[in-house]
């Protein structure tokens, strides 16, 4: 009986750690620049394909290295020009990414795990169980395959990156980082770090670690309540990161980064929308330079919750721009396909 013994992905090994290994086998140093050049700034998703290598270079390499792309499984276009895409990744599972066209940007929203362990108790992806982390590479391929829907639909290529799908960014902390250096480099993607917003639900020593490591990159809160018993109903995780940790890891990430915060907030039906909500989150947002987007909900099977009202949800953001709060209302996007916030949590069966 033989085993097979999985090889190893190639975007997993950094470059000089390539470089040494192409020399033990009897390569030349420089090939380790050429590949890189084709995992990262071309995006090759075979050996085959690299084409200024020699045969026996690519089989040799093929022999001992994979190259675990991401493939899209389905694409689902909405009325509004959303699409989402339900991507397969090399051991079956499926994760969702979205592309969401508007008239000055381009956006990307990415996954950043398969599932989520967050549970909040608002969003469908918190109902799932959390499999496993998504690597680098894979968050990668996700932006890379974003951008060429842009491209292909509408003659644009991505201008934002928000990790805003499925699962939390910061509790796989490692990958996303290096995702984001990966896309950020002129070896890579080259985008501004500027133009990519990581979002969390809240854990406060990793925000503050965000702030040590000098992230150039956007930080978008979860906050969806500004009083600790409101959010512990909605958002479990804030029961161990209350909002008086959250608010001191804020200050200190913005001491370090000087980045504004945005603070994402759904004004939920009877729950979080009244005038006193709105004064707990202005109190909120004076602890940090900050702004608000308020976003609509988008309903899901899972939970009972509501969109708030027209007036109400008009009222609340006046009342926040009264006390010169910098306030944006986003509408949803893609809802009709279940691609809008909150709604991604791959109906589809994994293999």
């Amino acid at each position: 009986m033989t085993t097979t013994i999985e090889k190893q992905d190639i975007r997993k090994i950094n470059a000089p750690a390539l470089k040494d290994w192409l020399t033990q086998h009897g390569e030349q140093g420089f090939r380790a620049k050429q590949v890189s050049e084709w995992l990262w700034k071309k995006s090759a998703t075979s050996f085959e394909d690299m084409s200024n290598l020699s045969l026996k270079t690519r089989q040799l390499l093929d022999e001992h290295f994979a190259i675990n792309a991401i493939q899209t499984a389905k694409s689902q276009h909405s009325n509004d020009g959303t699409i989402k895409s339900a991507f397969r990744l090399h051991d079956g599972h499926l994760i969702e990414g979205v592309l969401i066209p508007a008239d000055d940007r381009m956006t990307a929203c990415v996954s950043s795990q398969v599932g989520c362990s967050l549970t909040c108790k608002f969003c469908a992806t918190g109902y799932m169980d959390r499999k496993r982390n998504l690597d680098a590479a894979e968050m990668y391929d996700q932006v890379v395959a974003i951008d060429r829907q842009a491209k292909e639909t509408f003659q644009t290529p991505l201008t934002n990156i928000v990790y805003m799908g499925m699962g939390e960014p910061l509790l796989n902390y490692a990958n996303v980082l290096e995702s984001v250096e990966r896309i950020t480099s002129p070896d890579g993607l080259g985008m501004s770090p500027k133009r990519i917003t990581v979002s969390t639900a809240g854990i406060a020593k990793m925000i503050k670690k965000l702030g040590d490591d000098e992230v150039k990159f956007n930080l978008a809160l979860s906050l969806h309540a500004a009083n600790d018993q409101k959010r512990n109903q909605i958002m479990p995780i804030n029961e161990s990161n209350s909002l008086k940790n959250l608010a001191e890891a804020l200050q200190y990430f913005y001491r370090k980064t000087k980045n504004r915060i945005t603070f994402e907030y759904i004004v939920f039906h009877n729950f979080n929308d009244t005038l006193q909500d709105a004064r707990e989150l202005w109190e909120f947002t004076k602890k940090v330079p900050a702004k608000v987007n308020i976003i609509e909900y988008n309903p899901i099977a899972e939970a009972n919750f509501k969109n708030t009202e027209a007036d109400r949800l008009e009222q609340f953001a006046k009342f926040l721009e009264s006390k010169d709060v910098v306030v944006n209302v986003r509408r949803s996007r893609g809802k009709d396909i279940d691609a809008a916030c909150g709604q991604l949590a791959n109906r589809e069966k994994e293999s």
